[in-house]
């Protein structure tokens, strides 16, 4: 039996928007497939934007071969998104919106675009200085967590927990975007390429070895510049009765 060969991502993704969203004004196709990343499992991220759409929502679908994520916005809530990506630092939207090949226009997605870049210079928002001790609080909290842990099934969860943790602090004080999962680790090596191999080769270090000290030199090295490890003094909430 001869398997049939599926559409291209665009031809793939002109298709869905002709049977399903017909009437929508503006329309782009994003994702590693426009980057050039894309693998055998992955989907296609199809952004849509119709005039008359109150509220945005999100739906998964298998289309034409295709697993597809289809991100629906109107004209005014897409910018909840944008601001929302700032202010947690992950530029999913924004860089949606920016990087995407766009499939459909009717005279808005160059202003769109335009408003995606301007976000993705900005950068996300500044942390406080509470924010950052707070932050620097659940690092050490991690990290001695760590360090006296016996069993070897909770230390993977803690050193889990320990990389989200460091890699975001770098990033966000340096004012750079962050993300998850795979994400992450292509935001560090983005932004500083020596720094990710000193911190993926000191956590995988752990992961094959059990060995904590690289991990707890990459630690220290990370908060060093805003005072170091945090625990005497820790304060969260009002104080006073």
């Amino acid at each position: 039996m001869i398997e049939r060969e599926r559409l291209t991502p665009v031809l793939a993704a002109k298709k869905l928007i002709s049977s399903n969203f017909p009437h929508c004004q503006g329309a782009l196709l994003a994702g590693s497939v426009v980057r050039g990343e894309a693998t055998q499992t992955s989907d296609l991220d199809i952004v849509i934007f119709e005039k008359d759409r109150k509220a945005s929502y999100r739906e998964s679908l298998f289309a034409y071969d295709w697993p597809m994520e289809i991100f629906v916005h109107g004209f005014s809530s897409y910018k909840y998104f944008f601001m929302e990506d700032c202010r947690r630092g992950r530029p999913s939207m924004p860089q949606m919106v920016a990087e995407g090949v766009v499939l459909k226009d009717e005279g808005m997605m160059g202003a769109l675009r335009e408003e995606a870049s301007e976000c993705l210079n900005r950068g996300p928002e500044p942390w406080s200085k509470l924010m950052i001790d707070t932050k620097r609080y659940f690092i050490t909290d991690a990290l001695d967590d760590l360090i006296g842990c016996q069993k070897r099934e909770e230390a993977l969860f803690i050193a889990n927990t320990l990389a989200e943790l460091v890699s975001e602090f770098y990033l966000r004080t340096n004012r750079q975007w962050t993300g998850a999962s795979k994400w992450l680790v292509r935001a560090l090596k983005q932004f500083d390429p020596n720094f990710t191999l000193d911190f993926v080769s000191a956590f995988d270090l752990f992961y094959r070895t059990n060995q904590i000290e690289g991990v707890a030199k990459l630690v220290d090295k990370v908060l060093e510049p805003y005072g170091g490890r945090f625990f005497h003094g820790f304060i969260s909430g009002e104080k006073k009765a």
